[in-house]
């Protein structure tokens, strides 16, 4: 049976469509592999080349490439003088706010005000250039000198707004994993383990799935190893990650080493807790999606299906009084 030929360039569009996303899938789906193989070949590479390198040293090392290194070496002369002067009242309200962005680096205080001068002076500088390349922009002095201060402003808090950043997802990536890592270390000392050997073995276990808190664990055992109390150790934990989570169970820990408690019974209680409160935000979670949903569906949704539904009547509507003024 021979198709009709006003079916021909749908059959043609749709065809083309199937044919462009397969194409860009099998893209995808092929550039994502070769991500996965040469990641698993780097990582083995660097095993092979420094096998004396311990896990502690790969989780700290924070070197990165050689372009990196430059820039991040830039900005650290940059801010020197300026970290200098802001070491002494500065770097202890902001050493915490580094560590829970994940930063270790020893200059990193000269690199942050380093990012502030660059933004602060770069992105006036930009409007500058851009002024003098297009002098046809008007703008009035007041106006102009306004731009420059706002610029400014934007770019010397522009390294605030990263950390914040870094900082929301750090602490995302930690809420996560903290479920699962508080069962494994449940399992852990209920096989008779110390806390200490179950952290380590959580730490371990969390280091394919949760990079973040098994980096966080692993520096906790370092401190335990170098002599310093567990209170302390626990506290540095905590403050490292900013998760109330974590804060809730160092103060469990803290307790039950105060008081003698088990610790098996108060996790086992604790991880209960956890499975319970995550089984809230999820349900919370699907709570909100109807609310969510409602103005994507009354901006992108609903007037599509009113063309698809009512585009054919109006045409045809309009159809019959183009004839009937033409007959008349």
């Amino acid at each position: 049976m021979p198709v009709p030929s006003e079916y021909i360039p749908i059959i043609v569009s749709v065809s083309g469509f199937l044919f462009a996303l397969f194409i860009i899938l099998g893209i995808v789906i092929y550039v994502r592999y070769g991500r996965k193989k040469q990641a698993l070949i780097g990582k083995i590479r660097k095993d092979v080349e420094r096998p004396g390198m311990s896990y502690t040293e790969a989780v700290s090392s924070q070197t990165g490439g050689g372009i990196q290194n430059r820039i991040l070496g830039f900005l650290s002369s940059l801010g020197q003088k300026s970290a200098s002067r802001e070491e002494d009242r500065d770097y202890s309200k902001l050493r915490p706010v580094f560590l829970r962005a994940g930063i270790r680096r020893e200059n990193a205080l000269s690199i942050y005000w380093g990012a502030k001068w660059f933004f602060a002076i770069s992105l006036p500088a930009c409007l500058l250039i851009v002024k003098a390349i297009f002098p046809q922009i008007l703008l009035t002095k007041i106006q102009f000198v306004a731009a420059l201060t706002i610029l400014a402003l934007i770019g010397f808090y522009l390294p605030n707004l990263w950390l914040q950043i870094k900082i929301a997802k750090k602490k995302e990536a930690i809420f996560k994993g903290f479920p699962d890592a508080l069962d494994l270390m449940v399992v852990c000392v209920e096989a008779g383990m110390g806390l200490d050997s179950a952290i380590t073995r959580v730490a371990n276990e969390m280091a394919s799935t949760n990079k973040v808190l098994s980096e966080e664990l692993t520096i906790y055992n370092l401190e335990m190893r170098a002599g310093k109390l567990r209170r302390d150790a626990l506290k540095n934990l905590s403050m490292r990650c900013g998760v109330p989570e974590v804060d809730n169970l160092v103060t469990l820990l803290i307790q039950t080493d105060k008081f003698g408690t088990s610790i098996s019974r108060s996790l086992k209680v604790y991880s209960d807790t956890m499975r319970v409160q995550r089984m809230q935000r999820a349900e919370e979670i699907a709570a909100k999606i109807p609310i969510k949903l409602l103005f994507p569906l009354i901006f992108f949704v609903f007037p599509s299906l009113f063309v698809a539904i009512l585009g054919p009547a109006a045409i045809n509507i309009y159809r019959v009084l183009i004839k009937g003024v033409l007959k008349n």
